[in-house]
């Protein structure tokens, strides 16, 4: 029951024990008794009129009590004559518009934060208090292939993936610690910039990563560094190989002068010189061919038919070699718009190199025997065009992706690093998309994806 039922209660069982008390003279005294009524009457409402002038307040409180419940920030609670409560209740008007233009400006911030999330081409994920996502973006959603991600952790979203590059950048993710920057590789090639940092929600502790694809400004960065560092020890080798050369053919002239037992020791020095400096031209040329590469010129080529004859040239080679090298799946696909002798050319580096690593992992007797298998195929889904190159050497199983494509880097004994950076280069003027990444089953892929 409520306080004012309560009183109200509490006034009619006084007034009525009076009334009772009353009827008792009525015999004796009528009149005084009709007027002990009446004032009774008049006592009971004036009491009713107090009681509900002094639980006005509460009535206006409980008003501003449901609002506030309800959420109902824009209504209003109407003034009253009375002016102690009409100033209560312009101060519960002026609190109720002060939270709503509170909950306006915040709603149109969020609105405005979710409409920035999901433009920026910045990946964005949001952790809550236990460490489990609680919002991930267009952008991160796309890079990682996901889209169920609400109330998982990192370490369940690797478990419930099923793509080796997401899952590779989710398990370098989990290893970033608020504050923490760094940079990360794929298979593919591409380079991101991930951050992890924090900020404080209701007075605790959140953790949000950030993550920017820097690829293009890395490889626009690194071919600028590489092209002017080549261009100099070009300029500067050339030079000395043109004097050296120039030198060493003079000085044969003189070999008639000699001994006959000194001649034949004067020839073999400079013949081994000479050789040695052809092999230093060769060698800075190799370096050159990559900056100095020309702009593709396309035209209709039969991709596979390329690809035939490449087979045909290191068949003989890969059966002396004890490799099997065949095709593994050739279906028919239109002629390809590309570059006929740059693209040659980056498809021998990647089988040449394919071949090195399996005879490679032949030579220790990691392995007795081994392969390279050739698939060109399209897509069923997509209808891409795919072509892959596959080894059983599984050399790069200890190699860290982001290295794969750095300039100079290699993983052979002797190696320049020239002919990843050149693969790569070729691949990227002709806009296709590419990977280097073992594929779990002991192989290594070299992988093309061509837009049909």
């Amino acid at each position: 029951m409520s306080l004012k039922r309560r009183l109200l209660a509490y006034l009619f069982f006084i007034h009525g024990i009076f009334l009772v008390l009353a009827f008792s003279f009525y015999l004796s005294q009528p009149l005084l008794i009709i007027c002990v009524e009446l004032g009774l009457a008049c006592s009971l409402a004036l009491g009713i009129y107090l009681l509900n002038k002094v639980l006005q307040p509460l009535d206006f409180a409980q008003q501003f009590h449901d609002l506030l419940q309800d959420e109902n920030y824009a209504s209003r609670i109407k003034g009253d004559s009375n002016k102690e409560i009409n100033e209560l209740v312009v101060l519960f008007n002026r609190m109720l518009e002060a939270l709503y233009k509170e909950r306006l400006e915040l709603g149109e911030q969020r609105g405005f934060l979710d409409r920035l999330l999901e433009a920026t081409p910045t990946a964005v994920i949001v952790f809550d208090f236990d460490d489990k996502i609680s919002l991930m973006n267009t952008s991160a959603q796309n890079l990682l292939d996901v889209t169920e991600t609400a109330g998982l952790n990192l370490q369940q979203l690797i478990l419930k993936n099923k793509i080796i590059s997401s899952t590779e950048l989710l398990q370098q993710l989990q290893q970033l610690l608020p504050g923490d920057s760094a940079v990360y590789g794929d298979t593919e090639g591409r380079r991101y910039r991930c951050q992890r940092n924090q900020f404080t929600d209701r007075g605790f502790k959140r953790d949000f990563v950030l993550i920017d694809e820097i690829t293009a400004e890395l490889a626009s960065s690194e071919k600028a560094t590489y092209e002017k560092l080549i261009r100099v020890l070009a300029h500067e080798v050339n030079n000395t190989v043109a004097a050296t050369g120039s030198v060493l053919e003079s000085l044969l002239f003189y070999r008639g002068q000699l001994q006959t037992e000194d001649s034949h020791d004067f020839v073999t020095a400079i013949a081994a010189v000479r050789k040695r400096n052809g092999n230093l031209g060769e060698f800075i040329e190799r370096f050159t061919r990559v900056v100095k590469m020309p702009e593709p010129e396309l035209k209709p080529h039969d991709l596979a038919a390329m690809l035939d004859g490449i087979v045909y040239l290191y068949r003989q080679q890969c059966n002396e070699l004890g490799i099997t090298f065949k095709w593994l799946m050739r279906e028919e696909i239109p002629l390809q718009m590309l570059d006929g002798h740059l693209m040659e050319q980056a498809l021998l580096n990647i089988v040449k190199n394919a071949i090195e690593a399996v005879e490679t992992s032949i030579k220790p007797g990691l392995q007795k025997t081994g392969y390279v298998n050739l698939e060109l195929r399209r897509d069923a889904d997509t209808q891409a065009i795919m072509l892959s190159v596959r080894d059983s050497a599984n050399l790069l199983s200890e190699v860290p992706h982001g290295q794969l494509f750095t300039p100079f880097f290699t993983t052979k004994k002797g190696g320049q690093g020239i002919g990843l950076m050149f693969v790569r280069e070729v691949l990227n003027r002709h806009g296709y998309s590419h990977k280097l990444m073992t594929n779990g089953q002991g192989e290594t892929s070299f992988d093309i994806l061509i837009d049909g």
